[in-house]
């Protein structure tokens, strides 16, 4: 009984000691992970503020700046061609701008074709979406 307890206290000895060992190493391994690591994290962190603040300046340096109102005679608009813009923009369609505005259906159409050479665009959408961004009409129009 005697050698049995003896035995039993050399185990837990032992397994104390070895478990002691154990935590000392994981702290050690622990410790050089952090160290190790902690180099890669704080550069990461870094770069992701950097990344935050560059992303936040471009944004702001790269934003659309809308004039408020868009000089028409800068495009060589004429105001009969502006008339027929918010027509477009109305939603009209080629014989209703012309009935609307007493005039052929072809001048209708020669207006239409001048408005889109002098904004550059190929189709009534483009014309009336270019109107709207250079604030030559106004969004609320539909």
């Amino acid at each position: 009984m005697r050698k049995l307890h003896k035995l039993n206290k050399i185990y837990w000895i032992y397994g104390g000691v070895m478990g002691l060992l154990m935590i000392i190493l994981e702290v050690i391994h622990y410790r050089t992970i952090v160290r190790d690591l902690s180099m890669e994290i704080y550069g990461a962190i870094i770069g992701i503020v950097f990344l935050g603040f560059g992303l936040w300046l471009g944004a702001g340096s790269f934003k659309r700046k809308r004039p408020d109102h868009f000089d028409p005679e800068k495009l060589g608009l004429s105001k009969r061609e502006m008339e027929v813009l918010a027509l477009l923009a109305e939603g009209l369609s080629n014989q209703e701008i012309a009935d609307k505005l007493f005039v052929s259906l072809n001048t209708a159409k020669t207006h239409i074709s001048n408005i889109y050479a002098k904004l550059n665009v190929q189709r009534r959408t483009q014309a009336i979406q270019k109107a709207r961004e250079i604030a030559l009409i106004h969004p609320s129009k539909v």
